[in-house]
């Protein structure tokens, strides 16, 4: 009975049981389905340093007044952003995608070889309320590691949430436009650093 219930335990207690539908409340209901989505806005206008920095930014309020000072200007909801913006401090968003401090992952590096944002965050586009889409766990890095042409895209599709490489027939091989191979890291210091 004992290593019945540490496997059950392993299996149901890992992070695709307890983080995967992760949807923590915001204090700005943010809509990624109206900004991605409806408007079709590029994730790099927020997120600005994912290109080119291991963190993808989560943007000032000043980002957000680019236009809501003057779309929606006096809506109640985007009070927060406002009183954000005029007192000069941030807003105290809630993450949603954590990985433990001894694991290392950068964001322009796996932008740069052209996996998708959907391939760790899903169609974020579609979400009303952005919730963890994917394990994030080692396993599940390991495993697009280990394979990771489905996860290739062309470098001008990374952001397009709509782009299927399967269903577009890339193969990233024959991408003339690609200017390395690729070989990611499988030993622990690729991650664990």
């Amino acid at each position: 009975m004992g290593p019945l219930l540490v496997g059950a335990i392993n299996y149901y207690f890992s992070p695709e049981f307890t983080d995967v539908g992760y949807a923590p409340e915001q204090p700005v209901p943010f809509s990624h389905k109206i900004h991605a989505g409806d408007l079709g806005m590029d994730c790099r206008y927020c997120h600005n340093t994912v290109e080119a920095a291991a963190h993808a930014a989560v943007p000032p309020a000043g980002t957000c007044m680019n236009c809501h000072g003057v779309i929606d200007a006096e809506l109640d909801i985007l009070a927060p952003v406002r009183d954000s913006y005029n007192e000069d401090k941030p807003i105290e968003w809630v993450r949603v995608h954590m990985l433990p401090d001894y694991a290392y992952f950068n964001h322009d590096v796996h932008l740069a070889a052209g996996v998708g944002c959907t391939s760790c965050h899903g169609r974020i586009d579609q979400m009303e309320v952005v919730a963890q889409d994917q394990p994030l766990s080692m396993s599940w890095c390991l495993d697009c590691h280990r394979n990771p042409t489905p996860h290739l895209r062309p470098l001008n599709e990374i952001t397009n949430m709509a782009y299927d490489p399967a269903e577009a027939g890339y193969v990233a091989s024959e991408d003339p436009d690609r200017q390395r191979e690729l070989h990611p890291p499988e030993h622990c210091s690729g991650c664990h650093r």
